[in-house]
């Protein structure tokens, strides 16, 4: 049935308001819960005036964001209205440094108003922030690995785009498997898998991969340091969400890369290229610390 009940965590924010857009104009969204600490009651008025049939409303501060929550069945998550996204000259530990507390909160109202929700992490570092939603799941006893996901569609969308670029196709039917984390060098492009199938030199292969992975740096200096990603990541974002709401209605067939709690479910996707194998071990520790480093917060957060 096409009556998903959506609440969007950070929903006045650069992500979060054409994200929330997107949702409000999709058929299988029946009621829009938006969150943040500021501005949201007007981003939902506005939102509540267009034509579909999506109901919206609005949620502001803390002592709302239980109600928000009540009955929910998808959770997206963003960082809120004035937390720092992604900026230039920034590290993934400054992210982590801001977003993991508000992660860790957000969460921990998701586990006791709405355990059941499928929960979709957007906040950066996701390499850290799904390791601490899954810890602090797992603090209140309703830790379900197959309903926390981490988004990393937009590594997706990225690498359809650009590989339909080189290649002159259209990029709706491209379609690139992306494994390992959302960071760096932990984002590995699986090229050898696309389909249609493409082949590239491996100096040509060289410089998309590493495209790919450094696409969110393009954008910021493109943007000359005073935002990110925001509007492809809303896309993605919404994509991601559509397909699970898909899922749960009973679509066969239906596949997304994310994310997931634990590294062997991130790596282990069919025979791989030598080049893409050697992406993968380079990748190993990187990821290992940023999840150690997730799990280790999450542990001692109250």
């Amino acid at each position: 049935q096409n009556n998903a009940k959506v609440a969007v965590l950070g929903a006045s924010g650069g992500i979060g308001q054409p994200l929330s857009l997107l949702l409000k104009n999709s058929p299988l969204v029946s009621r829009l819960s938006l969150y943040d600490i500021a501005h949201t009651p007007g981003v939902a008025a506005d939102l509540s005036h267009i034509e579909t049939r999506a109901n919206v409303k609005g949620f502001l501060g803390p002592e709302q964001l239980p109600e928000c929550l009540k009955g929910c069945d998808v959770v997206t998550m963003d960082s809120l209205k004035y937390c720092t996204g992604y900026v230039l000259g920034m590290t993934r530990d400054d992210l982590f440094n801001t977003n993991a507390s508000i992660v860790a909160t957000l969460t921990s109202a998701c586990a006791k108003h709405c355990p059941e929700a499928m929960i979709c992490i957007i906040s950066n570092p996701v390499n850290s922030t799904i390791p601490i939603t899954s810890e602090v799941f797992k603090k209140h006893g309703v830790y379900n690995p197959n309903r926390i996901f981490g988004v990393t569609t937009l590594d997706i969308v990225r690498a359809n785009t650009f590989v339909a670029e080189l290649k002159g196709l259209d990029p709706a039917r491209v379609s690139v498997p992306v494994i390992g984390g959302h960071a760096g060098k932990t984002i590995i492009p699986l090229i050898s898998q696309c389909t249609p199938k493409v082949d590239f030199p491996q100096d040509q292969l060289e410089k998309l991969t590493g495209r790919i992975q450094e696409a969110g740096t393009e954008v910021v200096k493109a943007k000359a340091g005073a935002g990110s990603a925001t509007l492809s990541m809303a896309y993605a974002g919404a994509r991601f969400v559509f397909s699970l709401v898909d899922a749960m209605n009973g679509k066969e067939g239906v596949i997304e890369c994310a994310f997931k709690n634990g590294i062997e479910k991130n790596l282990g996707i069919g025979k791989i290229s030598p080049f893409e194998e050697k992406m993968v071990a380079e990748a190993m520790s990187e990821l290992k610390a940023s999840i150690k480093k997730g799990e280790e917060f999450a542990k001692n957060f109250k």
